[in-house]
């Protein structure tokens, strides 16, 4: 698909302030990768000019979206995730932001998520005749094998595909998923990466102290990290295996797990010497990256892994199979370790060879940190904000929403 560019004025300054209303189902202070990214676009696109309304559910009781920092914030109501009680999923609004939408028309409607609530605003936006896009941020096909019910996973996939081609663009986060996806039938596919806060996410956050917390008082001591939620879609068995192997060759190695979530227990037992710091946050959680020698990212159900950039922008070589933000990111033997994906020997062998070899784990780390350097939010945004403009625009060429509709049917 050919986009038209922003339209600029002859001096390349950007015009055309949009309304834009975004629709997700997780949102701050919630901890996950989809509401830290959608938040930072969010923010990026309001220091650019354009007016903003966030329909969310509401996360407690109290919630009155005061905490959205000014924004004009839609709540709506919300279930506790199965598993998950901290995070809400949204319950269909459809008629009410029919009427909402109907009185004060947004330029542009973004569905960061799939669910029921992402649904009914998509439903919305086709009654009305407003152009909706949508972002591809989490495997959920993927999570059904991981939770005994792999038999939902064509259902699920099928689901996603027909949400998806009803918008006019879809935005990923890699161009490997984006063949991927491509394969499986999802058309208007458009790559907008991720970025990272280098101000927040740097080696400099050290701290020796907290080291010394986690029994790592040397500072030759051996710190095996690995940061995001603790749950069966992780792949954590592998980090637990791999750690094992590690204390083999490393006896004094100590393995710290930043998170939370159903498997935080059977962590526990089946590696009881292990540092479990639960959830963590802002520059307590850049602490926890920086403080550590060694990343290990097993997971095998991510788009991206905002993990593995902030692990490298913290100055930490990373181990991680050799697909999404790794792939795009990591070049094996440079700045990080990459294995072929789901090969576990191999992960474990690259974690070994890392963790017995100093001098090129700090190699490694200096170089993954100037790798992602250039990974700020800025380019992010503008890009975001481009194809945000040009499925707003008729003339941009994108299908339009009845022959979308028509060709789902």
């Amino acid at each position: 698909m050919s986009l038209d560019p922003v339209p600029c004025d002859d001096r390349g300054v950007r015009r055309g302030r949009l309304r834009v209303a975004v629709v997700t189902e997780t949102w701050p202070p919630e901890v996950n990768g989809v509401a830290m990214s959608i938040a930072r676009v969010v923010d990026g696109l309001r220091q650019r000019g354009h007016d903003l309304q966030l329909v969310r559910p509401r996360q407690t009781a109290d919630d009155d979206g005061a905490s959205d920092r000014g924004l004009e914030t839609v709540l709506t109501r919300g279930l506790p995730i199965p598993c998950y009680p901290s995070l809400r999923i949204g319950m269909p609004a459809r008629r009410r932001l029919e009427r909402l939408w109907s009185q004060h028309r947004p330029d542009v409607v973004h569905l960061a998520t799939e669910g029921p609530l992402g649904r009914s605003a998509l439903q919305a936006a086709d009654r009305l005749g407003l152009p909706a896009t949508s972002d591809f941020r989490t495997n959920f096909h993927a999570y059904s094998d991981h939770y005994r019910v792999g038999w939902l996973r064509r259902p699920i996939a099928a689901y996603l595909r027909r949400f998806h081609n009803r918008t006019r663009l879809t935005m990923v986060p890699t161009e490997g998923l984006r063949r991927e996806l491509e394969s499986c039938g999802l058309r208007g596919l458009e790559v907008v990466a991720r970025g990272v806060d280098t101000d927040r996410f740097r080696p400099q956050r050290r701290d020796p102290a907290l080291r010394a917390s986690w029994g790592a008082a040397a500072a030759d001591d051996l710190v095996v990290a690995c940061v995001g939620r603790l749950a069966p879609e992780k792949n954590l068995e592998t980090v637990v295996c791999a750690f094992a192997a590690i204390r083999a060759t490393v006896p004094g190695a100590r393995l710290l797990l930043v998170g939370d979530g159903p498997m935080r227990e059977a962590l526990r037992t089946a590696c009881p010497q292990a540092v479990l710091a639960g959830e963590r946050r802002g520059d307590d959680l850049a602490a926890h990256y920086a403080s550590a020698d060694l990343f290990l990212f097993p997971s095998l159900t991510e788009t991206f892994g905002n993990v593995t950039v902030e692990a490298m922008a913290s100055g930490l070589p990373v181990v991680a199979y050799d697909y999404a933000a790794a792939a795009q990111l990591i070049r094996d033997g440079v700045n990080g370790r990459t294995v072929p994906f789901g090969d576990r020997a191999a992960f474990e062998r690259a974690a070994v060879a890392l963790a017995g070899d100093a001098p090129g784990r700090r190699l490694l780390g200096e170089r993954a940190c100037a790798s992602v350097a250039a990974l700020g939010w800025d380019r992010i945004v503008a890009r975001f904000e481009a194809l945000l403009h040009a499925a707003a625009r008729p003339e941009a060429g994108l299908r339009p929403l009845a022959a979308t509709r028509e060709a789902d049917a």
